[in-house]
């Protein structure tokens, strides 16, 4: 299928398209919150199909992995970990949508229409697509307060890349922290209430056929897989988890996700009481795709969700 093909069938994607449909490993002895076991959906049905495509995991070493965000101070690396690239199987969730829950493997597809015109108009994207964005939030999780904190723009005319590494953005330390540096006032009584970070991901203008999105199913990994990673920016010192690589990951993407489509990921979750608490992902190079498909571009809200 020609670059001009997936570009001259968007509207009809758009108008026509289906309708809406962990991370760290269950504590030992749970039980998943809405399921008894660890069927992924598309073990019981056929995907639609499956790609092998590269992921870049990352090997272990003695330091601890860091990366920079902007330039390093002399004499340091933006980034000190070793990549670990690996093919694996990455199964496309189209014709599932509906299966896949945020309690039980961390993240959910929706059709959610956006009223913004310019996602790269900061000013609209401020005044519009946060507040609709905690609403999608509030009401898919139930929660009784969302907060959207922070976003980024990715593709050719923006800053940022895709990002072509497994990862998740916060660790149980990180996510804490982050409370605190956003809400210090209410920090200590919202952290002893569950919360949950949770990104809200949205192909802009183009169908994401370039470099989609792999979601890491979150009852086929451990803790075991997460190596807590520094995030270092100017002002402050974040903390993300890097995953090691483990054959009993399970992927999965949605092929030509639209502008009217999201990705709910969780990031992480308070919770221990079995439900899914994190979904780590990456991007990755679909090789399915038309040479001549349009860069992706897509935006990322990031919130927080408090419940009483």
């Amino acid at each position: 299928m020609s670059c001009s093909a997936v570009v001259q069938s968007e509207k009809r994607l758009i108008d026509s398209g289906p309708s809406d449909t962990h991370c760290f490993q269950q504590p030992s002895g749970t039980i998943p919150v809405e399921a008894k076991d660890t069927v992924m959906p598309l073990d019981a049905q056929a995907p639609s199909r499956v790609v092998t495509a590269t992921l870049n995991y990352l090997v272990p070493g003695a330091e601890k992995p860091a990366r920079y965000v902007g330039d390093p101070p002399p004499g340091r690396l933006a980034w000190n970990g070793a990549s670990d690239p690996r093919q694996v199987a990455i199964a496309d969730g189209r014709g599932h949508e509906a299966d896949f829950t945020l309690d039980r493997n961390g993240f959910a597809l929706r059709q959610v229409p956006s009223a913004v015109r310019d996602f790269f108009d900061p000013a609209e994207v401020a005044d519009v697509y946060y507040k609709e964005t905690e609403a999608l939030v509030r009401a898919e999780m139930g929660a009784s307060r969302v907060i959207g904190f922070d976003h980024t723009l990715r593709g050719p005319d923006a800053p940022r890349e895709p990002v072509m590494r497994v990862h998740n953005d916060y660790t149980e330390r990180s996510a804490a922290q982050r409370v605190r540096d956003l809400l210090p006032d209410e920090a200590e009584a919202l952290l002893a209430r569950r919360f949950v970070f949770a990104n809200v991901w949205r192909p802009v203008r183009v169908l994401a056929v370039d470099t989609p999105l792999a979601l890491c199913d979150a009852t086929s990994f451990t803790d075991d897989d997460l190596v807590p990673t520094d995030l270092i920016y100017a002002d402050r010192v974040g903390e993300t988890a890097s995953v090691r690589f483990n054959p009993s990951h399970r992927w999965v993407f949605f092929s030509g996700m639209r502008p009217d489509e999201v990705v709910l990921i969780k990031c992480h979750d308070s919770a221990t009481d079995g439900r899914a608490r994190i979904s780590f992902h990456t991007a990755f190079r679909d090789p399915t795709a038309p040479v001549d498909a349009p860069a992706r571009q897509s935006i990322e809200l990031r919130t927080i969700a408090f419940f009483d």
